[in-house]
């Protein structure tokens, strides 16, 4: 009895190999990881800085854009520098109760991350059709209760995964081939059944997939608006901005739909491209979202030239 106990039991750590088949390049491939979350790190907290630092950037807009970046900051913090643990220094062990946490924070803020994209596209639906009641829609209680949901309801969502891989029991191999912990490939190392588990996954993808359709619909609304305008020079300049926006949103969702239906369906697709795939999604937004909603937001850029005033005629050329 006491050896089936012992058989059954939660292991004591779990074995991340990173990018499995390219172990080799581990070191090579740590290079853009690590200068990708270096920019995130600089873009994110300059962005936070200049907009608590400016009074006339205390909008709603630039409040979603800080709870944005927050976010952007938890996300890749939460992930990367153990991924450079295991491509550095061969770090590949993480305790189960580390694994969990982990899985717990980064579903959490992907699902914050989603959430957060959702009311900054609302918001731009409201400031472009709907300007003179965007005060109203957007009052300061509202926006700290669609902040709150923001940050509670993934966290209350996610709580349930973490119970349905507590609860079972492990009796084979203990090595994940990823390179950080999330739900079902932790949950494929069960000696159980884990419909559950693959059933509470398609309930948080779908609870995604609806956030995209918002965010679409938004976009569809604001498009119809700006071909509205009757100025060229004003619609184009619209175009491009929408045209970012939707461009870090495919880098963000496709990623988590492509990882989700991998785990479903695609056996035949090799690991090594599913976790470089899979970590798209955390390591790209977040290094661009400060550029996409961030510089290119004329207040912040006005800001931003401000503080290198060098720059300044370098950057003009550019735009």
């Amino acid at each position: 009895m006491a050896l089936l106990n012992y058989t059954y039991s939660h292991p004591s750590t779990f074995l991340l190999l990173g990018i499995p088949g390219l172990e080799a390049a581990h070191v090579w491939i740590s290079i853009p990881f690590c200068t990708v979350y270096i920019i995130t790190l600089l873009g994110n907290c300059t962005l936070l800085l200049i907009i608590k630092t400016e009074p006339s950037l205390h909008q709603p807009m630039f409040y979603l854009l800080c709870l944005l970046s927050t976010v952007d900051l938890g996300l890749s913090t939460a992930t990367v520098p153990r991924m450079l643990g295991i491509f550095w220094f061969n770090f590949r062990e993480i305790s189960f109760g580390g694994c969990l946490a982990q899985m717990f924070f980064i579903h959490t803020f992907t699902g914050m991350e989603s959430a957060a994209l959702l009311a900054m596209a609302f918001d731009r639906y409201v400031a472009i059709c709907d300007p003179l009641r965007y005060t109203v829609i957007l009052a300061e209680k509202r926006l700290a209760l669609i902040g709150l949901v923001i940050l509670l309801k993934p966290g209350v969502l996610i709580l349930p995964m973490v119970f349905l891989v507590d609860r079972l029991p492990f009796c084979g191999t203990r090595v994940l081939a990823h390179s950080y912990c999330e739900h079902m490939g932790i949950a494929k190392l069960a000696c159980a059944d884990i419909r559950a588990n693959g059933e509470y996954d398609l309930f948080l993808v779908s609870l995604l997939v609806v956030d995209l359709i918002m965010i679409f619909l938004s976009y569809v609304r604001i498009l119809q608006a700006v071909f509205r305008l009757p100025s060229k020079d004003a619609r184009l300049k619209a175009l491009g901005t929408c045209g970012s926006h939707v461009a870090v949103m495919f880098i963000f969702y496709t990623p988590v739909l492509f990882s989700y239906l991998t785990h479903r369906f695609g056996r035949q697709i090799p690991r090594s491209a599913h976790v470089l795939v899979a970590s798209f999604h955390i390591l790209m937004p977040p290094m661009l979202n400060p550029v996409v909603y961030g510089v290119r937001a004329k207040e912040i850029r006005e800001r931003v030239l401000r503080i290198f005033p060098r720059e300044r005629a370098t950057y003009s050329c550019f735009c």
